[in-house]
């Protein structure tokens, strides 16, 4: 076990790959239990971190969309259409991640309202207090915000 944890500490794909074909081969005794069981955890939580990460970026980006429409860009669009192709990825392949999404909209928002306004340079109070989107309306590839100005 002291030779695992060795290589867990120094070269982790290889500790993951000698875990893997552990695994397969059914020796389940000879495998790091206490530290497969820690990377599943965190296999998990980055992928919530991912998903509010990625929230983040969208929302911050709908909310200057909807606050500057002059200085729209492509760019913009491009940011917006790449994170919600990302999410719905994400959703796919991960569909548990759907399970309390509204809490994770609700979690993501404020940090997004910060981007924005450091963003756009504007104040605070021109924005919604609250995400003003949807989880429809987020993740619509047709769906852009009307102008607030």
């Amino acid at each position: 076990m002291n030779e695992l944890k060795v290589a867990y500490e120094t070269d982790l794909y290889a500790w993951l790959m000698h875990n893997a074909t552990l695994l397969r081969q059914g020796k389940l005794a000879e495998i790091d239990l206490l530290n497969v069981a820690e990377e599943l955890e965190s296999m998990g939580k980055s992928q919530q971190n991912e998903l509010l990460s990625r929230l983040r970026v969208l929302l911050a980006h709908l909310l200057k969309w909807q606050s500057q429409p002059k200085l729209r860009s492509g760019s913009w669009k491009a940011t917006i259409m790449e994170q919600r192709l990302q999410i719905i990825q994400l959703l796919e392949t991960s569909p548990s991640l759907k399970h309390r999404l509204a809490e994770r909209i609700a979690e993501a928002y404020p940090k997004a309202l910060k981007l924005a306004t450091t963003e756009t340079n504007l104040p605070k109070q021109t924005f919604p207090e609250t995400c003003p989107y949807s989880f429809e309306q987020i993740l619509d590839e047709d769906f852009y915000p009307k102008a607030t100005e």
